[in-house]
């Protein structure tokens, strides 16, 4: 028969997991408390929630939440990061375990897509959307301003031609 408690940390799992658009799984067996508290805090300055977490009761609460591609990866001592973006939460979560060596991260649910290390670090990796967007703008801009300069520079010819033709017609009528 579950305890009260239980029910409780379940409905909040499964309501954290329900409000979430990442949830990045993690090992953090070889951390002391201390080092799980500086990368809680650290997360926690970036807007993410990371919890240390019992299998049994993250996995009712996956399937509650809708979410059963995450309890693949509920195996061993299992730690959670709670985000609101999936680009941003990836990125903080591996900047701020990139300190701590015995970290080690199982895998991620981001949206309704669940991806493995690998995936994670190769979306951490990636520019902010910002940086995306401008590159796109510079890489459209590009081909149009050359194309602008090589239109351009036919009329300026065309105007020195003119200028030189009108030039030597003055000296000849001269």
């Amino acid at each position: 028969m579950p305890t009260e408690a239980k029910r409780k940390t379940v409905a909040e799992l499964s309501d954290q997991l329900g409000g979430s658009r990442a949830a990045i799984v993690s090992d953090y067996r070889g951390l002391t408390v201390a080092e799980i508290s500086a990368l809680r805090r650290a997360l926690r300055e970036q807007g993410i929630a990371y919890r240390v977490v019992k299998n049994r009761l993250m996995k009712i609460a996956a399937q509650q939440a809708g979410r059963p591609e995450l309890v693949d990866l509920l195996d061993g001592p299992s730690a959670i990061a709670f985000g609101d973006d999936e680009t941003a939460t990836a990125k903080a979560f591996v900047d701020a375990a990139r300190r701590y060596r015995h970290v080690v991260i199982r895998g991620a649910l981001l949206g309704a897509q669940r991806i493995d290390e690998g995936g994670l670090r190769r979306l951490a990796a990636l520019p902010s959307r910002e940086v995306l967007l401008a590159q796109l703008a510079g890489a459209l801009q590009s081909p149009l301003t050359a194309t602008a300069g090589l239109l351009a520079a036919s009329l300026r010819n065309l105007g020195s031609a003119l200028h030189q033709l009108e030039a030597r017609r003055a000296e000849g009528a001269s």
